[in-house]
């Protein structure tokens, strides 16, 4: 068979139901063998959408995530999400086209070195020399993507390549001997990280996303209850843990609640499982829980004491290990009141710190009451996709995740644009979920033209616009630490919301008066189709609590 057929069998092979690409002269040889192939297949408007999207659909599923494109430029818009999937750990396949093979190296027409280019943020990249080679290339791909730590895998297939005739034999098991990433932890470890807990009377457990993305929910939350452990999530982490949860601090790092980041500055334990202690949950590195030995539990060595030195390593998958743990530290049978000063410390900062806000006193929508009407429109049920910004914040901070895989956002890239095409993705990926999408009037026109990929296959999206008319995050930051200097973040009155989604084939919807909020919401989740409503809120609201940048969580502001 041609070598586009094998790798659309290969694809099937790999459990792939759906890919999200956008065709051009590269890859059309992979795009005439898409034609039969019987996989779905979404076309985008922009590669990047499509490669978000594949972030979604996995975000969300569970599976590896398929993104298509053609050599140049079509490989070159795939960077971004290619970055965004290194630095959040999503199980991802990039299938790039690329010139023949006898005008590489020549600067020919739409030629790029994607290989190159993408070699610092993708897990791994083959770039096929040999068209007999694709199908191994495939599921080895597959292999890398969602094993060990999951990230983005890139194959670059020039077209000559793709055309010729080849054998091809399925691959039931792939053996690589320079990759066999650790699972099962340490057992001596293991048992070490059992007893410090239970000699802690100030733990804590700090869960990140390797928990969420390693499956490891129900194991964490043995763990959590096996004795009375508090709990707080990052960004990527939320739902991790079931909230709201007697034990559940609420998000850390520099948009936490202050009960989860004193609780960090204060703690002699720190079990960190599927975290890497980035800045944003450290703060100031070096006066980051001085009190505090840590217990590092991840999949990857290459994070362990990488920013915090561990004191107990133990590299393997959270749900392997978990387990393991709970019945370590079960039969030590520990002493539960050993934790109660702590717990009464714990119980003090909720109350004198509540997660709160001032409401208004008219019909005037607050930022943080939206959020609020999103989750009650919603009943909580939702899989909400977030873009980047002060509604990504407020959202986690107000919107409770009872389970995994319900939060979707762009985290350690912060990638404004993500919010649309993943939550395309992850409606496509699960078609009897609700999928929201809240993003911001700056984070939506980054990829608006997904609009049109909605409209066009009938995504039944629901996109709750926080319009403040500015660029948030970063007026905020121009507020508190740039003397009120405005400098090019005020985004106007344009485009106008409801006329654009008219436009694109779909529902339009504003709302200015918070009493009609929850109606509207529910309105715009009845609908079959997709829908945009538009939501002006308060222009100059603040994001907070809040860790100034390079300070220590005990600095806490707002």
């Amino acid at each position: 068979m041609r070598a586009v057929e094998a790798l659309m069998a290969a694809l099937k092979h790999e459990g792939v139901d759906v890919m999200f690409g956008y065709p051009g002269g590269a890859n059309l040889p992979t795009y005439d063998a898409i034609y039969d192939a019987g996989i779905k297949h979404i076309l985008v408007r922009h590669e990047a959408g499509g490669g978000h999207a594949a972030e979604g659909y996995a975000k969300a599923t569970g599976k590896v995530g398929v993104a298509l494109a053609t050599s140049g430029p079509g490989a070159t818009n795939l960077v971004t999400p290619i970055a965004d999937a290194m630095m959040d750990s999503v199980p991802t396949v990039f299938i790039t086209g690329q010139v023949r093979t006898d005008l590489l190296g020549t600067d020919g027409f739409q030629e790029a070195d994607i290989t190159g280019i993408t070699m610092p943020i993708v897990k791994h990249s083959i770039m096929i020399r040999d068209p007999r080679d694709i199908p191994t290339a495939i599921h080895e791909a597959f292999h890398v993507a969602r094993t060990g730590r999951p990230g983005p895998v890139l194959v670059d297939i020039p077209q000559d390549l793709s055309r010729a005739d080849i054998e091809y034999e399925p691959i039931d098991s792939v053996s690589m001997p320079g990759y066999q990433p650790t699972r099962t932890g340490n057992a001596k470890q293991i048992r070490l990280a059992a007893k410090a807990m239970a000699n802690a009377k100030r733990p804590i457990l700090y869960v990140g996303g390797g928990v969420v993305n390693g499956n490891a929910s129900e194991p964490l939350r043995e763990l959590a209850t096996s004795d009375k452990f508090p709990v707080t999530c990052t960004l990527n982490g939320l739902g991790a843990f079931p909230a709201p949860h007697d034990q559940w601090l609420g998000m850390l790092g520099m948009h936490g609640t202050r009960a989860a980041n004193y609780a960090m500055d204060e703690a002699d334990l720190i079990v960190a499982i599927g975290a890497r202690f980035d800045d944003r949950i450290t703060g100031k590195l070096s006066e980051f829980a001085p009190n505090a030995k840590f217990i590092h539990i991840d999949v990857d060595p290459a994070e362990i004491s990488k920013n915090v030195p561990a004191h107990i390593p133990i590299v393997g998958d959270a749900n392997e290990i978990l387990p393991k743990l709970v019945g370590e530290y079960k039969s030590l049978k520990a002493d539960t009141s050993r934790m109660n000063d702590w717990w009464d410390r714990i119980a003090h900062w909720r109350e004198k710190y509540p997660l709160t806000f001032e409401d208004s006193t008219d019909t005037e929508i607050k930022p943080q009451y939206m959020v609020q009407a999103m989750l009650e429109a919603t009943e909580g049920q939702a899989i909400v996709c977030s873009d980047v910004g002060q509604h990504q914040m407020w959202t986690a901070q107000y919107y409770d995740f009872p389970e995994p895989r319900r939060w979707i956002n762009s985290g350690g890239a912060g990638t404004m644009g993500f919010g649309l095409p993943a939550a395309m993705g992850a409606q496509v990926g699960c078609p009897d979920e609700l999928v929201v999408c809240i993003s911001g009037d700056g984070s939506l026109q980054m990829n608006i033209q997904e609009l049109a990929t909605l409209a066009d296959n009938d995504i039944p999206v629901k996109i709750f616009l926080m319009n403040n008319g500015f660029l948030g995050m970063v007026r905020q930051w121009q507020e508190l630490f740039w003397d009120g200097r405005y400098s090019h973040v005020d985004t106007g009155n344009h485009p106008d919301w409801v006329k654009l989604a008219d436009a694109y084939g779909m529902k339009g919807m504003q709302v200015t008066d918070k009493t009609k909020l929850v109606g509207s919401f529910k309105e715009a989740i009845e609908h079959e189709g997709p829908v945009l409503v538009d939501v002006r809120v308060t222009k100059e609201e603040n994001t907070y609590p809040m860790i100034p940048a390079g300070q220590a969580a005990r600095d806490m502001v707002g």
